[in-house]
């Protein structure tokens, strides 16, 4: 579903935090936020080296929307994704399983709580602070990318075996506002 409106806008950020942590599950995937992202990736892929880049897949991150919204490829393939934020609000690309997303959404919901990251700023020396329990929020995993508005980037990704991904912003209230998109690897 594409919405290109401004329904972030018309919330309050607490209400977002708080459906964002409503949304999320009991599968810890946190990659270097304390160990997640890493657990599910080899069962769908592994992150790419740039010169095995079969394609570079352009996506373009809005309020509330990616483009384009469904992507195909070959178990094998190696992706070069070229990212970038034409929204106005920070957005991520993150390539992984429902399960992961829901609860990468945690994880997201509690950097903006800690103040890590505002609707339009991240403030990087805070993602490098103790979140809990260890944890430190700096969301630098291969299967994902965090951009202000108008920053661009780039994710490098083989998909090792066939089956249904997606890629999704899991900032609070953003997957909801149906920031995902479907990934079939045949």
């Amino acid at each position: 579903m594409k919405l290109k409106n401004r329904m972030l806008g018309a919330v309050p950020g607490g209400i977002l935090v708080a459906l964002g942590l409503v949304m999320s599950s009991a599968v810890y995937a946190a990659g270097s936020h304390g160990g997640g992202h890493h657990d599910e990736a080899p069962k769908y892929g592994k992150p790419g080296i740039a010169s095995e880049a079969t394609r570079t897949i352009q996506i373009e991150l809005g309020d509330n929307f990616f483009a384009p919204e469904k992507l195909s490829f070959k178990a094998g393939e190696t992706i070069r994704f070229e990212v970038v934020n034409k929204g106005e609000f920070v957005h991520e690309f993150n390539i992984g399983t429902q399960l992961m997303h829901a609860a990468h959404q945690k994880e997201m919901a509690m950097m903006m709580e800690h103040g890590a990251i505002e609707v339009d700023r991240i403030n990087h020396d805070k993602m490098k602070m103790d979140m809990g329990g260890g944890h430190k929020m700096g969301h630098d995993d291969p299967n994902s990318i965090l951009l202000e508005p108008g920053k661009s980037g780039e994710v490098i990704w083989k998909f090792s075996t066939s089956g249904s991904l997606e890629f999704a912003c899991n900032l609070p209230g953003h997957y909801e506002s149906g920031m995902v998109g479907e990934i079939s690897v045949n």
